[in-house]
């Protein structure tokens, strides 16, 4: 996947300058409560992340055991599943540094999948700004970083996370983490706008009859990369933990624990979601802007970032056994300070929600997101803008939300997709 040429923008936000400190008692109580499950909640996701990562992992050992059709498909659909919990965590980036500075080892986008593995020709054979374009390290024991000569002979985990993650200083080369697992279980999807995912056969893991090449350092890779995703979930978890560094971080100051809050909610539905994932997508109208793009499963990666975004407000949590999680909430402080703002502030979350969840039924019973998104779709298009227009429109309320709560200046991600569409076309 190519990646775009992009400026993000910071959207400064401000707001009244009346001291959190002057509060009443109560309310800074109540704050701190809300920030205190927020933490708990952060736990939770996380959690439920790295079982769901472990169940992918037992699929893939399964795969790799037996490399069929049959246990490719569960590998596939535990890897769809893992993703669920995963995305309601993003709304936990931005305002919380720990998970933003640990996030691009899990899940980031977009990446050069040739440094990896094998590709199609029309993939093409060099790029201006990626030395490691075509590397194609499943294939090739030896590389050059950097121009150095750089032994891939054991494709470990330390050799991806060390050595081939970010190589050469270029953030394409994605070696770690959801999307190069996506890759390697689904292969490219070469059918543009047209219908169809990704189609890797079980044989490119299958070492006695191995289609690909290399079957043996696929798995490896396959393998190594699946390992540290549950070994990186696993650190994300001790951080929310109660004694963890990021929940005693964010538990510290109410007032600032709130602003993580806000700015993960402003932040990934601005510039994040409704910006970098979806316009540009739209305005490019590229099947290569899509978030899960080997899988065509970014429809159900959209909506549920949009799920943690409201999740973070409403202080509730659906976990995949159903349990649900209640508790003190951003909600309830904001109704106690403007009943109207809080009405408001759900009515558009429900109204995102609403648009997601018919961008989900298209998925499922019409087209792609990658075809929704293509050019000449009037109404595929349409679809998806509705889900754009909803995460701006909530913007702008959760903007009167840190006003409302005393929060001084926040700086909410932007995007040129959002602020400055034409430079998307320069």
């Amino acid at each position: 996947m190519k990646t775009p040429f992009l400026r993000t923008a910071a959207l400064a936000l401000l707001a009244a300058t009346s001291a959190f400190a002057v509060q009443p008692a109560s309310a800074a109580t109540d704050a701190a409560a809300v920030v205190k499950h927020y933490s708990e909640i952060a736990h939770a996701k996380f959690s439920d992340s790295l079982s769901t990562a472990k169940d992918l992992a037992a699929a893939i050992d399964a795969l790799i055991a037996n490399p069929t059709e049959d246990t490719l498909k569960a590998a596939r659909a535990a890897w769809i599943k893992a993703r669920a919990p995963y995305q309601q965590t993003e709304v936990y980036r931005f305002g919380n540094a720990a998970v933003d500075e640990w996030e691009g080892k899990v899940n980031a986008w977009p990446l050069d999948e040739g440094l990896i593995d094998y590709v199609d020709a029309s993939y093409g054979t060099e790029s201006d700004e990626n030395a490691l374009f075509v590397a194609n390290v499943i294939a090739n024991a030896k590389i050059k970083i950097d121009g150095k000569d750089v032994d891939a002979t054991n494709l470990t985990p330390e050799f991806l996370a060390g050595t081939l993650q970010e190589a050469g200083g270029v953030e394409a080369n994605v070696a770690t983490g959801y999307h190069a697992i996506e890759f390697l279980l689904w292969g490219q999807d070469l059918n543009g706008t047209g219908p169809g995912a990704g189609n890797r056969p079980a044989t490119d893991f299958d070492t006695k009859t191995c289609t690909g090449g290399n079957c043996d350092r696929r798995v490896a890779y396959l393998k190594s990369a699946t390992d540290l995703l549950v070994g990186d979930l696993e650190e994300m978890v001790a951080q929310w933990a109660p004694e963890g560094e990021a929940a005693k971080t964010v538990n510290a100051d109410p007032k600032a624990g709130l602003s993580a809050i806000l700015t993960g909610m402003g932040s990934l539905s601005y510039g994040e979601l409704a910006g970098e994932r979806m316009k540009l997508g739209v305005l490019l109208h590229d099947p290569e802007e899509e978030h899960d793009c080997f899988s065509d499963n970014t429809h159900n990666s959209h909506y549920y970032d949009a799920v943690g975004i409201q999740s973070a407000y409403t202080g509730e949590y659906i976990r995949p056994d159903g349990t649900k999680l209640t508790g003190p909430s951003l909600s309830k402080l904001v109704a106690a300070k403007d009943a109207g703002l809080d009405t408001e502030m759900k009515a558009k979350l429900d109204t995102t929600i609403a648009a997601m969840q018919a961008m989900v039924k298209r998925a499922e019973s019409v087209e792609a997101y990658d075809q929704m998104i293509g050019e000449g779709n009037a109404e595929g298009n349409a679809v998806v803008q509705a889900a754009i227009d909803g995460l701006i429109d909530q913007t702008k309320t959760i903007e009167r939300v840190i006003s409302a709560l005393d929060l001084g200046k926040i700086e909410l991600e932007g995007s040129d997709s959002l602020d400055n569409p034409n430079a998307v076309f320069q």
